[in-house]
């Protein structure tokens, strides 16, 4: 007979497979095929370790790299929410908790409890390692809509404003990373792939 605690973390490790299937809309650098959860996290992970020297404060980069890793999870249950969508809030929702609990609960109680944690600090935004790890999540989809001629922001009719808004928390993990990413986004004004807007 095999450990239950196993045998738990096998199920949740079958289960986390369905993120695979979760189509975000941006597109992956240079092409027309949408990126998925999993692939989105991967990415973060990597570009956390490349890029924490950057950091404003220094990070628990294993926690950063939790963070990233699970912190779209939850839209397995909840689906991907557009972060410039108008009619849902892209926070953390009652659908998310639930999601939260059902999903990591196939868990051992205390590893369960742990990434839940994990979870929340990323959501919450607070903690050197939160906001580094917010500011990775908002720099790649930055990154791909530069590399496709504006991407979902000319496909969804996103402009300059709604941009910056969501953009300038990067700046609170990084200021040189925002930095340049400001830089990219008043060059994709510049370039008509972005929209002035009001």
């Amino acid at each position: 007979m095999y450990p239950e605690d196993l045998l738990k973390q096998i199920a949740f490790i079958k289960e986390i497979d369905k993120l695979k299937y979760i189509q975000r809309k941006t597109k992956l650098f240079n092409s027309d095929r949408n990126e998925n959860d999993a692939e989105h996290s991967w990415h973060l992970a990597l570009m956390a370790i490349v890029l924490a020297q950057h950091s404003n404060e220094p990070v628990d980069i294993l926690k950063v790299v939790k963070m990233v890793l699970i912190h779209d999870i939850v839209e397995i249950d909840a689906g991907d929410t557009f972060i410039y969508d108008t009619k849902k809030a892209h926070c953390n929702t009652e659908e998310e908790r639930l999601a939260a609990n059902r999903i990591f609960g196939l868990l051992p109680e205390e590893q369960a409890q742990e990434l839940i944690a994990v979870w929340e600090e990323f959501e919450a935004g607070e903690t050197n390692e939160a906001k580094f790890a917010r500011s990775m999540d908002r720099l790649e989809p930055l990154l791909q809509n530069t590399s496709n001629q504006g991407g979902t922001w000319k496909e969804y009719g996103v402009s300059y404003p709604k941009v910056y808004e969501k953009k300038k928390v990067i700046k609170d993990g990084s200021e040189v990373i925002w930095q340049y990413a400001e830089e990219l986004i008043n060059e994709s004004v510049e370039k008509g792939i972005l929209s002035r807007g009001s």
